[in-house]
């Protein structure tokens, strides 16, 4: 989806969605080890990936530490913190906690990350989960991330468990249009949002191709394709799991509109966003389908194929089986002489047969009708 034009507002920020700040701890906790990295994920570069602290839309300070973005904080009063984790550890979770009152139970989910989408409001900050999903070309599969965001008052913090989505480039357009990043953390959310859905399109894209891919080698009998199916399959069951539920939550957040006063341009691009993701999770529901009607044709096409190879050798068993009674009728047809001229073949003394005339004569004809009445036995049961 397009970047959207920056709307110009002369109206003050509004915290909406939110209820007004209650304050914070005024202990600061204890510094992380590690150094602030300035883009990328990189766990070698450590967890924090990117922390600023911005003022009417405009950055005012990009510490390097947690510690300093909170003095950072205090001592811009009207300011925001926007603190960017990458698999962060226990103890910069629980720093983050004391600092920003975070609830306990929504620090674990983050933590422990696999949790599935969901918005979850505690006191003043809303929790969100989010699945971001990305095409890789090579191995022609889906990879999916997952994304927690904590919005409060006046910060945002994102903890991200995986390569998408790129909150660097969600950083660089807050960035370049301060008049919607002065709209506060909500519309930090909302970009945040924006990218996990305009994300999906790649996604939806190269699936596309892949089952357009499948059906052609299902028609052209690929004997590898139903592993196929079944890969892509299970990919669209997550896909399914990551946009059903976004679909309920960005209609959660459209019903609380009045209640929280959100400001009128960021409700139009929240319900944009929230069309993009119903159009999305429709066709991933399209998608499973025409997978699992596929893997049906597919499974009729293998019966099909196997049953032409059991008839094809059945055929053939029964083509093997006529020509061996062929050869035992001509092999039974002959052995009936041989065994007459085998026994006249003995010359013993005591052999009446030997020493009569008309010996040789009865032979030839014993012999001849032997093999004829076999000839007819046989021709009768269809052996010849």
């Amino acid at each position: 989806m397009p970047e959207r034009p920056p709307r110009h507002r002369s109206t003050p920020k509004k915290h909406s969605w939110l209820r007004p700040p209650n304050g914070r701890n005024a202990a600061p906790a204890a510094p992380p080890a590690d150094a602030a990295a300035p883009d990328g994920p990189s766990e070698a570069e450590g967890s924090i990936v990117h922390a600023a602290v911005y003022c009417d839309g405009h950055r005012v300070a990009t510490p390097e530490t947690l510690a300093e973005t909170y003095r950072q904080l205090r001592e811009q009063p009207e300011s925001m913190a926007w603190i960017g984790l990458y698999r962060p550890t226990e103890e910069e979770l629980v720093s983050l906690a004391g600092e920003f009152d975070l609830h306990q139970l929504a620090v674990e989910d983050a933590l422990e990350a696999h949790q599935r989408p969901k918005l979850e409001r505690y006191g003043d900050t809303l929790f969100v989960v989010l699945r971001a999903a990305r095409y890789l070309d090579a191995p022609e599969e889906v990879d999916f991330g997952e994304l927690h965001v904590f919005v409060g008052p006046d910060f945002v913090i994102t903890v991200r468990h995986g390569a998408a989505p790129d909150l660097s480039a969600v950083r660089r357009r807050m960035e370049a249009t301060p008049e919607l990043l002065a709209l506060g953390p909500e519309a930090v959310l909302y970009a945040i949002l924006d990218a996990v859905v305009d994300g999906y399109a790649p996604v939806v894209s190269g699936v596309q191709n892949d089952i357009d891919e499948i059906e052609t080698e299902v028609f052209g009998g690929d004997p590898a394709v139903s592993r196929r199916i079944y890969e892509l399959a299970r990919e669209m069951v997550e896909f399914q799991r990551a946009t059903r539920p976004l679909v309920g939550m960005l209609h959660g957040l459209m019903a609380g509109f009045a209640k929280y006063g959100t400001d009128d341009e960021l409700q139009r691009y929240l319900r944009d966003v929230a069309d993009h993701v119903t159009h999305t999770s429709e066709r991933v529901d399209g998608f499973r389908s025409a997978l699992t009607d596929i893997l049906q044709v597919n499974a009729t096409l293998v019966t099909q194929q196997q049953n032409a190879e059991m008839r094809a050798l059945a055929e053939a068993g029964f083509e093997q089986n006529e020509e061996i009674k062929k050869i035992s009728s001509w092999a039974a047809i002959l052995f009936a002489p041989t065994l007459v001229g085998t026994i006249y073949g003995m010359n013993f003394d005591n052999m009446p047969e030997l020493h009569w005339a008309g010996g040789y004569p009865f032979a030839i004809l014993l012999m001849a009708v032997v093999c004829t009445s076999l000839y007819f036995v046989f021709k009768r049961r269809d052996w010849l």
